[in-house]
């Protein structure tokens, strides 16, 4: 740390703590944690108790390493990981890093490595004296996973030093009392799309979100506004989850200097490195100048800190963070904020599904306070109900029967996150047991790598699908129907002439990607069928073809062809709850907020959302417009 006295300071603290027999030759916060360097970690490793004792004295999540050179040469570690880990873990790789002590092990059972309450991790260090670091391997292959913990492995010297920055950072003493927190909307308000608020209290600068809008030519956050510059002032930024509308100009930070923290869900990190490098390429597709480099995409996986479901995190002097499970895609959060000592505590819902998923639990909804909450309103109008999610799939699988029986294939656009792998669980679940005909469903787009990115973090979906995931016999998403168009425009061609199908193709709100060329493939056809079964913003073509035009315009509008398909479009998919979801996130929270702002929906969902929240519950709400800012008590 920066200050002696206060590293002198900790350094004592933590010597207190620990019982006599053990050495601690140093400390050091890295990030939110503690880190405990010792000559002797095989002792620290034989009292399974120490670290919970430490913990709970400390308040802060505690790493022990040991000091380079007290462990065991890596070969002869290497000889008694192998011994001691069971052959059922099926250890896949082991990478060791002398500069921290740590060895990453690979494993497609990780849950062998660990051993019961831990007892293997400790016999592991106990034997060879290094920290191990256990990682699954993805039981669907993913260079999205592979390249960011290779990434982040080459980088590990650098993230070192960068950690150890934030924890200074971020344990400093407050310059000021916190007797006020401040608001300012940024974007999404009365509006679905570029979601980001920038948080103020008298030490601290925070944006939650950074987004770009569905649809939209130039409409990104405020950055500029006053609240929010310089950008280099912020203390740190929160994502709530990777899809483009929250995370698609966080890169746009690092461009003009920002090199913080972004704190996040360990999967939306790896999401959102896949979507940003894509916006990056269908802008470069699409003749427009990309608002960043990839260098940049990399320079935000860099600088993320992950963290998990229930843990509370200090990411600010006078800020904690805890972020729940949002229900909405892999890794969404909803993020609630402890500022001051007890002043005031903030939700960010995110998007929200309230109701569980076959891909989720539902949102959590539990917080032990929660004066203030910005909360989500896509489907917040009066009569935004979706339907029953049984009836919603009967009616695509009755869709796509009668498709098949024409002759026609059903192309169906779908985010590349989340609502495909819904899709997926459906229709390998409706061909097995016969349903539906078994035929092929091509997987155009990201959507079989996001696929991939759900499988190497199954710990984030529901149980029966983890269960089913671990087990690769039973991995539903292996199923031989689904198969990958990774043969461009001429393997669109033949599968356009081939026999019935079912496509799943980005973009899922028909703006650009794949999907264009398969409107001018099957979209003048009139036995083939066109399904929406996701929100469709304003502004965006799909939200023009469902609501009855035909006409479309491809390739920069240079190329109009006419629709004669068949369009449909099921509710009951999409990832955010409706109307009677929202308003039962709000009465079931105990207890409930005094204020809602109703945010990231068109005027009038917002509107009516916030209407009826305050008859029901007599709770102070907001319809902000955007740059409005709110003084918090």
């Amino acid at each position: 740390m920066s200050d002696d006295t206060t590293h002198s300071d900790l350094y004592e603290r933590v010597r207190d703590e620990v019982p006599s027999y053990l050495d601690v030759s140093d400390v050091q916060y890295e990030g939110p944690d503690l880190v405990i360097y010792t000559e002797t970690p095989q002792k620290f490793a034989e009292d399974s108790d120490i670290l919970g004792t430490l913990a709970h004295a400390l308040r802060k999540r505690v790493t022990i390493r040991p000091v380079s050179g007290t462990q065991s040469s890596p070969s002869e570690a290497e000889t008694v990981i192998y011994d001691v880990v069971p052959d059922k873990a099926n250890v896949q790789d082991l990478e060791f890093h002398p500069t921290t002590g740590e060895v990453f092990i690979e494993a497609e059972k990780p849950g062998l490595v660990i051993g019961q309450r831990g007892s293997t991790i400790r016999e592991i260090t106990s034997e060879v004296g290094w920290n191990p670091e256990v990682v699954r391997t993805p039981p669907m292959e993913s260079s999205t996973v592979d390249n960011v913990r290779s990434y982040l492995t080459q980088e590990r010297a650098e993230r070192r030093d960068f950690l150890a920055d934030v924890g200074a950072q971020i344990h400093g003493s407050p310059d000021n009392d916190v007797d006020w927190v401040r608001i300012t909307t940024l974007g999404c308000c009365r509006e679905v799309g570029r979601a980001s608020f920038v948080l103020h209290t008298p030490n601290t600068k925070i944006l939650v979100d950074c987004g770009d809008k569905p649809g939209s030519n130039g409409e990104v956050p405020y950055l500029h506004a006053p609240e929010a510059m310089p950008l280099t002032e912020l203390d740190a930024v929160i994502l709530t989850h990777a899809h483009l509308d929250h995370s698609a100009l966080l890169p746009l930070l690092f461009k003009y200097g920002y090199d913080g923290p972004i704190y996040t869900t360990e999967p939306t990190r790896d999401l959102m490195g896949l979507l940003q490098l894509d916006y990056l390429n269908v802008a470069s597709k699409e003749g427009r100048t990309p608002p960043y480099s990839s260098e940049q995409v990399r320079q935000a996986i860099k600088h993320t800190i992950p963290v998990a479901y229930g843990n509370v995190t200090d990411i600010a002097p006078d800020i904690k963070l805890t972020m729940h499970n949002a229900g909405h895609i892999l890794g969404s959060a909803t993020a609630h904020l402890h500022v001051g000592k007890g002043f005031h505590n903030i939700v960010f819902s995110g998007d929200v599904h309230y109701e569980p998923t076959r891909l989720f639990n539902g949102a959590v909804n539990d917080f032990p306070r929660a004066e203030t909450m910005i909360m989500e309103s896509t489907y917040g109008r009066e009569n935004d109900f979706q339907a029953d999610t049984e009836q919603s799939e009967a009616r695509v699988r009755e869709i796509i029967r009668e498709t098949h029986e024409q002759g026609g294939t059903v192309v169906i656009p779908a985010f590349a996150v989340g609502r495909s792998q819904e899709l997926m669980l459906v229709l390998e679940e409706a061909m097995r047991e016969g349903e539906i005909p078994t035929m092929p469903i091509y997987l155009d787009g990201m959507i079989r790598e996001a696929t991939a990115i759900h499988t190497a973090y199954p710990e984030y979906l529901r149980d029966g699908l983890r269960r089913r995931i671990l087990h690769e016999d039973e991995n539903p998403f292996m199923a031989e129907q689904f198969q990958q168009v990774d043969g461009g425009q001429p393997m669109r061609e033949e599968i356009a002439s081939d026999e019935p199908s079912v496509i799943l193709s980005t973009s899922g709100m028909v703006t650009g990607g794949p999907i264009m060329s398969w409107l001018e493939l099957l979209g003048p056809e009139s036995d083939n069928t066109l399904l929406f079964v996701g929100y469709q913003a304003e502004g965006t073509l799909g939200r023009r073809i469902k609501s009855g035009r035909t006409e479309v315009a491809l390739e920069g509008g240079t190329n109009r062809i006419t629709l004669h398909c068949r369009i449909e479009s099921v509710s009951g998919f999409s990832g955010h709850a409706d109307r009677r979801g929202l308003e039962q996130y709000v009465e079931e929270m105990n207890p409930r907020p005094d204020t809602i702002l109703c945010v990231h929906g068109d005027d009038q969902a917002t509107d009516q959302l916030s209407s009826a929240l305050y008859q029901k519950h007599d709770i102070r709400t907001h319809q902000p417009k955007n740059l409005e800012t709110f003084r918090f008590p």
